[in-house]
């Protein structure tokens, strides 16, 4: 998981991506607090907090007995938070093309050739 940010918020961060990307459907069902604190290695009260904060969010809902679940609820992000995760994606991206030698220039025109194929191909971006 990536450093300096709290854990909880990464487990958060991870949930709402693979939302996003449709890795995880509304109904699908997360790891127990449990399974998911051990796979991470990580207390199991930094997972249940995780967890707290996407249900007060309604990104997830708790089952009593039956576990955590994906809202059926569009989760919906507001531009303020849509903005974060963009951050977030974009400085993970450049740390890691940084790491491997790229400059900001080089890294500049492979998202602007990028951005334009994608526009040809769906209209979009």
């Amino acid at each position: 998981m990536k450093s300096g940010v709290p854990f909880y918020k990464q487990i958060i961060f991870q949930v709402e991506m693979a939302i996003a990307d449709g890795r995880l459907e509304q109904g699908a069902q997360l790891p127990t607090v449990r399974s998911l604190a051990v796979d991470l290695s990580i207390n199991p009260n930094t997972v249940a907090r995780a967890y707290a904060e996407m249900e007060i969010r309604n990104i997830v809902v708790t089952q009593q007995g039956s576990g955590t679940f994906i809202s059926d609820k569009k989760v919906t992000l507001d531009a303020i938070e849509r903005e974060r995760i963009l951050s977030q994606i974009t400085k993970e991206y450049l740390t890691k093309a940084s790491s491997y030698g790229f400059t900001l220039t080089e890294i500049q025109q492979i998202i602007e050739d990028i951005g334009a194929e994608a526009q040809k191909k769906e209209g979009t971006v």
